[in-house]
Parts: C-alpha cells; sequence; structure tokens
C-alpha cells in the first residue's frame, strides 16, 4: 500500500526478484515457511461410503454420473476454435457458447472437480475422459506455441490491459490453471504442470510489458476486478517449482486495495463483490503457507472474523446480489432473493478449513461443518445430475426453483432458478461440481510426529486408510430422525498388521452440550471437555470402537441485524441442520418477482406466545410414523387409461381445493397434492388400525363432508381443465329411486378419488411450528428442491 508507482523503461530488463523485493515489506524477507499445520488427508485413502443412503454419499455418485455425462469434445470446443483446430461435435451452450466472455471457464471447473472424484473413486471411465481433456489443450497450446491457452482471443487481455471492458479474463485463466495443476498434482498427469509453466511464462510476459511500458500502479489498477484465485494458483505452482517469477506473479496479484485495509483491521467490506474478494483471501493464505509471511494469517483471521460476525446467514454463507452490503443488517438482505452465491460459499469454506488446519480450533470445523450441511449439500436438484443453483434465497416465500434473476438477459444468461445440464455452466456451475467431488477432503486431518495424530472434524461416514499409523479408520453416523435425542457416531479403528501408537482427536460440535453426552472405547466411558472442544485418544489401536452420543435439541438463533425492532427475527436449527418452513404466502406466486418482494404477514409469523423461551414450545417432531398415513388422491379425465391423470390439490392461492395435472416429482406442487388421511375417533374407516394406513391399494374413496351428510367434494363436472376449482355436490334422495342411473354414474364417477402413493414424504428431520395464521411443516433447508419456504421467523412472544 505504501508503493509508489514506479515507471521503467521499455528497454530495461525486468529482474523478478527485484522486482518482488520491491513490493514487499522488509524487501522479501517475511519469515520463512511456517510448520506444525495439519494435512488433510489424501483422497486417494479416503472413501465416502453409502451407509444410511446418506447425503454426502448421493451427492457424490449423482456428481459422478453429471461428470461422466459431459462430453470431452465440446467441452474443448472453443479450445479448438481458438487454436484453428478443426472442433468436434457441438459446443455447449449457456457460459460456454462460442459466444460467452467466460467460455472456458467449466473446462478448466471440470478437470479440478474430475481430478479430485477421480482421486475419490478410481473410477477408470472418468480418468479417461478427462485425460483427452488435457490431451486436447496441451495441442491447442502446442498449434499456438506461444504459451498462450484460452477459449477467446488474447484481444481480451489487450482490452484488459487497457483498462477497456474485458469480462474478467484472469478469473477464467485462474479456472484452466487450477484445473491442470489440479491434474497434475491429483491425478499425476506431467502434461497438466507443462501446460500451466508455458502459460505462466506467457502471462508474465504480458505482466512485465504494462509494468514496463506504464507502471506498477497501472497493473494494480488492471487488476482491480475480478482474477479469481490467480495469485492463489501461482503460489501453489511456486511451492511446486521454486521459480522466483511465480512467486513474483503470485505476489502481483495479491490486491493490496483489498488486503492493504484489513492488514490494518478496517473491517469495511460493504459493497464489495464477494467472489472477487474471498479467492484473494485463499491466495493470501497459500502466501503464508509458502513464505511464512505471518501478516497475511492475520489479514485471513480477522477477514473471517469480520465476515462471520456481520454479513453470514443462519446457514454459515454470505453475499446478497453477490455483494457485501451494511454490517449486521440482514434483514435488509433477505427482502431479495439473490442471496448467498454458492460460488463464495464455496470459496468460504477454503477459509475457514485453512484457518482450522493452522489452529486446531474447533469454531473453524463447526463453520466448515454448519456451511457444507446448509450451504453445499442442497443445491443439487435431487439425483438429478447437472442440475444445480446459483443463488440460495434466505427470506420468506423463496424457492430455489426460481431464486435469483429472471433466466434471461445479457451477459450472456443472468443466473436464476436451477441451471441445465447442457446450456447453463455459470460459475456456480464449476464450483458445484467440485464441491461434490471433494466431499472426503474435510473429515480427516494429520499430525505429523513421533506419534501420529488424527483429527475427525466432520462426521460423515467413510473409511480412511491411515498409512502412516497402519490403521483403518471407519466411521458410521446413526441416520438422524426429529424424535431423536441424540446424535449417535461409531468409529471403528483397525490394525493392518503394523499399527503403531496413534494418537486420535474427535470433534465435539458447539451444538451440543458435554451435559448428556456419553463417549466410549470398547465399552469403556471416556471424559468429555467442553463443546467446541477435542476429545483426544493416544493408544496402540487394534481393533477398537470408539463411540458417540452428542445430545441433540433444537434452538433459535437470530439474524444478524442489531436492530431492536428485528430482534424476534429468527432461524430454527436442529443440531447443524437448518430448519426452513414450507410456506408460500398470502398472494400467488408465479416468479421471483411475485415471490413476496417484501415481508409479508402471514408468511413467517409464529407464535411463542405460550412458549416462554423454550423453542420446543412453539416446534415439535413429526414422526415418520405418518408417513404411512399420506396420500394423493387421483382422476382421469375418462375412462381409457392413456387419459390424462388430475390430482387432488390445495391452491396456492386461495387455499381451494382444484384439480391439477400430476406434478413434477420434488415440485411445490407435490406439497399440496399430499394430504393426510386418518382415523377418525368416531364411525367407520378405511384406515388399517395396525398399519394406520388405508387398507388396500387403488382404492376409491369418497370425501363426505362432515357437516352436510351426503355431500362430497367433487371433481368438476364440465371439462376438466387444469386449475378448475373442485365443488361440493350432493346426491339428489331421489335418484335411485326414480330410476337416474346415467345421473347417478356420473356423480359417483365425479365424487370418486383413486388413492395413489403420496407424492410427497415427511423429511426424517420434520418439525411442526406454530404459527399465528397457519401452522409451518419443517424440514432441512438442503432437502428441499422446488418448495416455497422461510428460513427466518418473526417469533412473536407477547
Amino acid at each position: 500500500m505504501g508503493l509508489l508507482p514506479r515507471r521503467a523503461g521499455p528497454r530495461d530488463e525486468l529482474d523478478w526478484l527485484a522486482l518482488y523485493r520491491s513490493i514487499t515489506r522488509g524487501g522479501g524477507d517475511v519469515g520463512g515457511e511456517p510448520a506444525g499445520f495439519l494435512s488433510p488427508a489424501s483422497l486417494h485413502d479416503v472413501r465416502v461410503d453409502p451407509y444410511g443412503a446418506n447425503m454426502y454419499w448421493q451427492g457424490q455418485q449423482t456428481n459422478l454420473e453429471y461428470l461422466l455425462y459431459l462430453d470431452p469434445d465440446r467441452l474443448t470446443w472453443t479450445f479448438r476454435q481458438q487454436a484453428k483446430l478443426p472442433t468436434v461435435g457441438e459446443p455447449y451452450g449457456g457460459w460456454e457458447a462460442p459466444d460467452g466472455q467466460l467460455r472456458g471457464h467449466f473446462t478448466g471447473h471440470y478437470l479440478s472437480a474430475a481430478a479430485h472424484m477421480w482421486t475419490s473413486t478410481h473410477n477408470d471411465a472418468l480418468r479417461e475422459k478427462m485425460t483427452k481433456v488435457v490431451d486436447i489443450l496441451y495441442s491447442c497450446q502446442k498449434k499456438m506455441n506461444t504459451g498462450y491457452l484460452s477459449a477467446y482471443p488474447e484481444s481480451m487481455f489487450d482490452a484488459y490491459d487497457e483498462l477497456a471492458e474485458a469480462w474478467s479474463p484472469y478469473y477464467t485463466i485462474h479456472k484452466i490453471m487450477q484445473g491442470l495443476l489440479d491434474q497434475y498434482t491429483l491425478a499425476g498427469n506431467p502434461k497438466g504442470l507443462e501446460i500451466v509453466v508455458w502459460m505462466t511464462d506467457y502471462f508474465s510476459t504480458r505482466v512485465k510489458k504494462l509494468i514496463q511500458e506504464y507502471s506498477i500502479q497501472r497493473h494494480w489498477e488492471a487488476i482491480n476486478e475480478e482474477t479469481g484465485g490467480f495469485n492463489d494458483v501461482m503460489y501453489q505452482l511456486y511451492a511446486i517449482t521454486k521459480n522466483q517469477k511465480h512467486l513474483t506473479m503470485a505476489h502481483l496479484f495479491d490486491k493490496p486495495c483489498f488486503l492493504g485495509p484489513l492488514g490494518l483491521h478496517d473491517d469495511d467490506i460493504s459493497g464489495l463483490h464477494v467472489n472477487t474478494h474471498v479467492p484473494v483471501i485463499v491466495g493470501a493464505q497459500k502466501r503464508y503457507e509458502v513464505v511464512g509471511d505471518q501478516l497475511y494469517k492475520e489479514i485471513a483471521t480477522f477477514f473471517f472474523d469480520v465476515v462471520n460476525s456481520s454479513h453470514t446467514f443462519a446457514t454459515g454463507g454470505t453475499s446478497t446480489m453477490e455483494h457485501w452490503h451494511d454490517p449486521k443488517r440482514l434483514v435488509d438482505e433477505i427482502k431479495i432473493s439473490s442471496n448467498e452465491e454458492t460460488c463464495a460459499t464455496y470459496n468460504l469454506l477454503k477459509v475457514s478449513r485453512n484457518l482450522f488446519r493452522w489452529t486446531k480450533e474447533g469454531k473453524y470445523a463447526d463453520h466448515y461443518e454448519r456451511l457444507l450441511i446448509n450451504g453445499i449439500m442442497g443445491n443439487q436438484r435431487g439425483k438429478e445430475p447437472g442440475v444445480m443453483i446459483y443463488f440460495l434465497p434466505m427470506g420468506p416465500g423463496r424457492s430455489k426453483s426460481i431464486s435469483g434473476m429472471p433466466t434471461s438477459g445479457l451477459p450472456p444468461k443472468n443466473p436464476g432458478g436451477w441451471g441445465n445440464a447442457n446450456a447453463t455452466f455459470w460459475c456456480c456451475y464449476g464450483t458445484g461440481i467440485e464441491s461434490f467431488s471433494k466431499l472426503g477432503d474435510s473429515i480427516y486431518f494429520l499430525e505429523e510426529g513421533e506419534i501420529p495424530g488424527l483429527y475427525i472434524i466432520q462426521y460423515i461416514p467413510s473409511t480412511f486408510d491411515w498409512k502412516a499409523a497402519g490403521l483403518t479408520v471407519k466411521q458410521q453416523a446413526k441416520p438422524l430422525s426429529s424424535t431423536d435425542s441424540h446424535f449417535e457416531v461409531s468409529i471403528f479403528i483397525s490394525s493392518k498388521g503394523d499399527a503403531r501408537p496413534a494418537n486420535v482427536n474427535v470433534r465435539i460440535p458447539s451444538w451440543t452440550s458435554v451435559d448428556g453426552a456419553i463417549a466410549t472405547l470398547n465399552g469403556q466411558k471416556l471424559n468429555l471437555t467442553s463443546a467446541g472442544d477435542f476429545l483426544s485418544v493416544t493408544k496402540l489401536w487394534g481393533d477398537d470402537t470408539l463411540s458417540l452420543k452428542f445430545p441433540i435439541t433444537l434452538r433459535t438463533e437470530p439474524i444478524k441485524d442489531d436492530r431492536p425492532e428485528y430482534s424476534s427475527i429468527q432461524a430454527v436449527l436442529f443440531g447443524p441442520h437448518l430448519l426452513a418452513g414450507l410456506t408460500h404466502g398470502n398472494q400467488t406466486v408465479k416468479t421471483s418477482n411475485d415471490s413476496n418482494s417484501g415481508l409479508t404477514p402471514g408468511v413467517w409469523e409464529v407464535n411463542a406466545t405460550h412458549a416462554a423461551a423454550a423453542v420446543a414450545g412453539w416446534v415439535t417432531p413429526v414422526s415418520q410414523s405418518l408417513n404411512s398415513q399420506l396420500v394423493t388422491l387421483t382422476q382421469r379425465d375418462g375412462d381409457a387409461q392413456a387419459a390424462a391423470a388430475f390430482v387432488l390439490s390445495v391452491s396456492i392461492a386461495d387455499g381451494a381445493l382444484t384439480m391439477q395435472e400430476s406434478p413434477v416429482a420434488g415440485s411445490d406442487a407435490c406439497v399440496h397434492a399430499t394430504f393426510r388421511a386418518y382415523h377418525s375417533p368416531s364411525g367407520a374407516s378405511a384406515i388399517d388400525a395396525a398399519t394406520g394406513r388405508l387398507q388396500g391399494r387403488d382404492v376409491a374413496l369418497s370425501l363426505e363432508l362432515s357437516t352436510r351428510p351426503g355431500c362430497f367434494v367433487a371433481a368438476p363436472t364440465t371439462a376438466y381443465l387444469a386449475g378448475a376449482k373442485a365443488q361440493v355436490s350432493c346426491r339428489k334422495p331421489t335418484a335411485a329411486a326414480a330410476g337416474e342411473d346415467d345421473d347417478d354414474t356420473a356423480f359417483r364417477r365425479a365424487a370418486s378419488f383413486t388413492q395413489a402413493a403420496p407424492l410427497r414424504l415427511y423429511h426424517p428431520l420434520s418439525f411442526s411450528a406454530t404459527g399465528t395464521d397457519r401452522n409451518f411443516l419443517l424440514e432441512p433447508l438442503h432437502s428441499l428442491q422446488d418448495e416455497f419456504y422461510t428460513v427466518y421467523f418473526n417469533v412473536l412472544t407477547k
């Protein structure tokens, strides 16, 4: 920050070491590479297990299916076009279209994701695909023969250097370089490193020319936009090559205009674009690790504290409209649906992960768990490969399906709702496929020493081959339900024959309490310290079982807004799981513009007047046994089997019963077409007393009004149209006596519904909350697809 602009003559030879010293405090002597960090267990040695059909394994498998679906020729189409090589097949669309200014970015993400996924699974088909992509890029770079490699022309960088409009070219180059470097470091492909080194030669020449012809100040001006983690990938490259040019290039992209104020503990980040700056922090962390610059450790620590204390939602994530806004004013932000860009979530996870590795402090592991569960795991649309979101809405009356902006506009397509496997390729698609490829990379961390150490910080069903200790570690987490009082984990540690004494540390989450917690080793009780700490055991391990039972309860958490009038705005969590209440507001919801741009009454109020301070007074568990009572009621428009199927549904607009076409699985309409049929204390019932389920299959049901005997809910007797309201029809008492069979048949057809399997079931972590206008079904945010929900509630206590 104290640098004066320096002007070098065009013929001056630029010395990379001299330049580095000129832009570094103390002339470049910043302490040397530090030691003592925890290192993540290699993904080669960690396998996420399918135990309990858990969401981590399922998310990984869905992502693997997408990576195997993607076509190497289409991923590299624009690279071949740029290199004037013959193209194969058709290009992809969206942000990867031939006219997209960020084209090529997703290919870089693909290489990173595929490298992590292959390391996690050793899937041979995936290795073949990603190797083909590297080979094509290698041939493209060779053809151009300058070191340059991109899917767009060099003129983009000419405009960038001239401070003209160019949409983040170094951002895209970072993705390509990182993907290729991951192919080298994780998959062992030497071409990846060779390409990156030659690319760095090309771009260092560009930067040198800019500094020599203008000044270093001009370079700072040019990079004052989104450059991704270019500093990070350069520090990684320097750690491999020890080439001074690579270190200097890294430091040249450290953005002093951003990091400088943080180094002075200036906490004003309001107005900054989040995903422009979080990757720079990740690069700053890498600088600390590579060269020991203590200031950059302090910057990263201070930055995390600022964001986490004033700018994060209950998920642990941050950003609205991709920016930070006024600190502790988040009520204003939840009025907007473009919350929590998932790229920012991906990068913020890196920040907390690194801070944990440096400090072994449980608060960073807790943040990682919260953000991974609530900010990442729900970003796939169920088991549909290649269907992901850009924004994760936080406000009342929102839905992932219409999050953000309408899916049209420039450049070249604004992100909104769920994407498409072939025609989206937003930045958040790139970080999305990376996130679901490396779910095993933050479970186990290793500590070197005479006695090897292991830190287990995430409870994800998995197996770890701990080579340094000669042990196999396997953990299983009992599937959790809303009626459980404890979260139960079993860790099995077995010797491979060459075991040595080892230290095992397991995290005691901050969301639990040691009061009532139970930890046993082979049945013998262990003493626990405190929530947020670690349970540590050192021994010669053989065939041992470490069992953990952590109390898990409901709790509320206020929104980060320090204005007294918003003190009642609360989120509800069950352990680390953020619960969202299904809602839709008091208006017709068709687009995000209709989706409650304000804080409409009735959408999020809960009645806690009788519950004092206890959340359990207004939130109660929903038992999984009630799933047996759920039904969907159907009719066909005509007698033919091919006739369109319609379902009885509750209208979002006014609560009326209507007939709707059978909805798509996971849609909000499934909620409104699922009913609970339960036994009435009086009168006969079609409910099986033993199971609680309607007896038989394809049972014909008639819904008689208890207040008007002989009158039934009936479908419209006129033309079947989606949205047509159901009506009440009453049988004529003289119809049968008068022989009016046709009329009676028509009546019975209109008033008879067929019981079908419910379009939606209660999630295992389902709760009911007492509302002021209506009750809310609460379910984990990560489990929702198209449903409308509210993350925050206005908790009324008087």
